[in-house]
């Protein structure tokens, strides 16, 4: 544990050990000389994978996209080697240990730590950091890794504090695990983390429950394994290529959109078309799609009806047909994050497996011996699994207590509506960044291209403010507004902003219904951010340096 104290001026301050934090510690330290420390509530490194650690939790970002690109970590014959294309959620934590080892990094994270609040103090231009077992620590930056699921959402169903069985959220698992054979239990949600605790456990459970709101459009995995001298054969070359690749291409994965209009293709080039990108697996039928996919509701429409036929053909009973594959689409085909799967349907048409529907009949509420829905039936169950995702994106950093120089935190500021300008920093919080956030490619771009993307542009910055004496960096409410304006009007010309789901905070009851990413692609973000820095990083207002005024200009 890093030797942290009251009396110890940090320059910056990371909360949160996932890939962002740590590519920060490892830059910030050891490029540019900062003294900086990370606070990981978790006991070890790896973010979302300490905590997701459930039946079947696997990344759905394929190696080696979902990696550093630093040779140091990969390359060489004692470099990491993967065992499988979409890793589980044990071997990334092997690899986020191997990371450490060549990187350093653990010296300087203090572990078990939450932050609960923080304040800015004006006269010495630093933030004082208060965590929950009481240490106040003085830090001239805090940049918030806390990542876009970090913030768990349980319904508020009532009765559920009654329930004399057990009951979970994924992203809380029991680190030592649970015990779920022979067992009656039910699931809550079919996105992407229910798809795979339902395909994983449905074989070793008694019986299983499956509460669906909506159902998933999902997509085959297409998993497989690697051996050691298939992967050597990658790294010459290919890994490479790979990384160079993932900066060019919309959501920072070796695929992107194929330049042809579905619109101006004949129902048979369509239809081929479709069945080459069905073919590879993964993504591509969601990201190397064509390229008015998701403006062009007659092309979005062709696609579903192409994913139904071919999901119809695994679903073998007739009743839940229209409950997994509708005729008509809930939504928008690809609009809500498809899940890659396996299994999944085969699964579902098991014989101790029950779907249902929460839009016929919702939770009136959680009994002593199980959930009782609308229509007066009440199921019984040993355990409850609540597989229904995170307050994501902000729910991470507006959970921390944080107050601005006007006194309010950021989740009052943002309870009318999200403010982030670049998707980075907000009006009222100086010398506070947020990465892999609000309002930038976040739900669009896989964790490790934005960790080095997103978080290159953030080492820069910092790497300018120290080379030039600069204490004080604020984001200006002008600044903020067009950059809101410009990420609503961007989303506002797709299919996104016509569904209710995560991308838009409307899964959380009481969130405002907004554009919470950045849908125009990593390039063009990659392009804003990049202008914004060579204009002397137009948009914030910095003081400090030699002249202790104001070194960079307002919009």
């Amino acid at each position: 544990m890093p030797n942290v104290n009251d009396h110890e001026e940090l320059d910056a301050l990371i909360i949160g050990a996932g890939f962002f934090g740590v590519y920060q510690l490892h830059h910030l330290r050891d490029t540019i000389g900062l003294r900086t420390k990370i606070f990981e509530a978790a006991p070890d490194f790896a973010g979302i994978w300490y905590w997701n650690r459930y039946p079947g939790a696997r990344v759905d970002s394929d190696v080696p996209v979902y990696e550093f690109s630093d040779p140091q970590i990969w390359k060489g014959k004692d470099g990491w080697k993967w065992k499988e294309r979409y890793p589980g959620w044990e071997e990334l934590r092997s690899y986020f240990k191997f990371v450490d080892e060549r990187w350093g990094l653990r010296r300087d994270v203090r572990f078990n730590t939450r932050v609960k609040g923080a304040e800015f103090d004006e006269d010495t231009k630093v933030w004082r950091v208060q965590t929950e077992d009481g240490m106040t620590v003085k830090t001239r930056f805090l940049i918030l890794c806390t990542g876009f699921g970090s913030k768990p959402y349980v319904p508020s169903y009532p009765g559920l504090g009654t329930f004399e069985g057990k009951w979970y959220h994924t992203a809380r698992w029991p680190q030592e695990g649970v015990q779920l054979e022979g067992k009656r239990v039910a699931v809550f949600g079919t996105g992407a983390t229910g798809v795979q605790v339902i395909q994983e456990i449905a074989a070793k459970v008694g019986q299983l429950t499956v509460f669906q709101r909506t159902p998933n459009m999902a997509l085959p995995m297409k998993q497989c394994t690697f051996t050691d001298e298939e992967l050597d054969k990658m790294k010459d070359g290919y890994y490479e290529e790979i990384f160079e690749k993932r900066k060019t291409t919309f959501a920072g994965f070796p695929i992107t959109f194929d330049p042809k209009e579905g619109a101006g293709e004949t129902p048979e080039q369509q239809t081929a078309f479709f069945e080459s990108i069905w073919e590879k697996g993964g993504f591509n039928f969601w990201l190397a799609t064509y390229s008015d996919m998701y403006v062009s509701e007659e092309v979005n429409n062709e696609a579903y009806a192409f994913w139904r036929k071919k999901v119809l053909q695994r679903i073998t009973k007739p009743e839940l047909r229209e409950k997994l594959a509708p005729e008509k689409p809930p939504h928008a085909f690809g609009t809500k994050r498809p899940s890659l799967e396996r299994t999944f349907y085969e699964k579902m048409c098991q014989d101790n497996v029950t779907l249902v529907d929460l839009k016929e009949t919702p939770v009136q509420d959680i009994t002593p011996k199980g959930v009782r829905t609308s229509d007066g039936k009440e199921y019984e169950f040993d355990v409850i699994v609540f597989a229904t995702g995170f307050d994501a994106i902000t729910g991470g950093i507006t959970n921390i207590d944080i107050k601005g120089t006007h006194g309010k935190s950021i989740e009052e500021v943002w309870k009318t509506g999200t403010r982030a300008y670049l998707g980075m920093s907000t009006a009222h919080f100086p010398n506070l960044f947020f990465l892999y956030g609000p309002q930038a490619p976040t739900a669009f771009c896989n964790g490790a291209t934005c960790a080095e993307l997103q978080g290159q542009w953030m080492i820069d910055f910092m790497s300018h403010a120290f080379r030039n004496n600069i204490t004080r960096i604020e984001a200006t409410e002008e600044a903020e507004e067009k950059w809101k304006v410009k990420v609503n009007e961007s989303t506002g010309k797709t299919l996104f902003a016509k569904t209710d789901s995560w991308y838009m905070g409307a899964n959380v009851p009481g969130k405002v219904k907004e554009s919470l990413n950045w849908t125009n692609g990593v390039p063009d973000y990659v392009k804003e951010i990049e202008e914004v820095a060579s204009r002397g990083y137009e948009g914030y207002v910095m003081t400090g340096g030699a002249g202790a005024g104001a070194t960079a200009s307002h919009l």
